[in-house]
């Protein structure tokens, strides 16, 4: 994927919200990488309180347990930047709001933090409707940090149109 642009960017948080709005459904995010990025992409678009519920900035352990409900033992277990993890984000993000999608992010971006295991680039991004089954994606992104952290934000959009076709 090439990095996308702020014009991309746009085109694409603009598809969602038309989306939406056709089939009455909203949208919360659950951002650590990204660090609120998704949520910025969704709300340039004019009108989008019509169907963006809230986004969810959880970047330390911490935060990730009290605001989303990931379990101590997960992130003890299998880390931060992981499919346990970031499917106990998007999970508790539906929880904790009355969205009926909901996209979350963890990620490397670098420049620094990759292991051999986990490179700089490692993206994990898992989508849910409500009442529905999640599906988790890793991905491996090229590029210095705000690259890595603009392809997350493409993929995710991208990933949430999915769940309304």
């Amino acid at each position: 994927m090439s990095t996308p642009d702020d014009h991309q960017l746009h085109a694409l948080a603009e598809e969602l919200g038309e989306r939406c709005q056709r089939q009455g459904a909203s949208v919360v995010t659950a951002e650590s990488c990204t660090g609120g990025w998704i949520a910025k992409a969704v709300t340039e678009v004019p009108g989008s309180s019509n169907w963006f519920e809230c986004g969810m900035v959880a970047y330390s352990y911490e935060a990730k347990q009290a605001l989303l409900g990931v379990r101590p033992e997960t992130l003890i277990k299998h880390g931060a930047v992981s499919e346990e993890t970031v499917l106990e984000m998007v999970a508790g993000a539906l929880v904790h709001s009355g969205a009926t999608l909901g996209v979350a992010v963890t990620g490397i971006a670098g420049p620094s933090g990759g292991t051999p295991d986990k490179p700089v680039g490692t993206v994990w991004i898992a989508w849910k409707r409500r009442g529905g089954y999640p599906h988790a994606e890793c991905l491996h992104f090229a590029g210095d940090r705000e690259a890595v952290r603009r392809q997350t934000v493409a993929r995710s959009l991208v990933g949430l149109m999915q769940l309304l076709s």
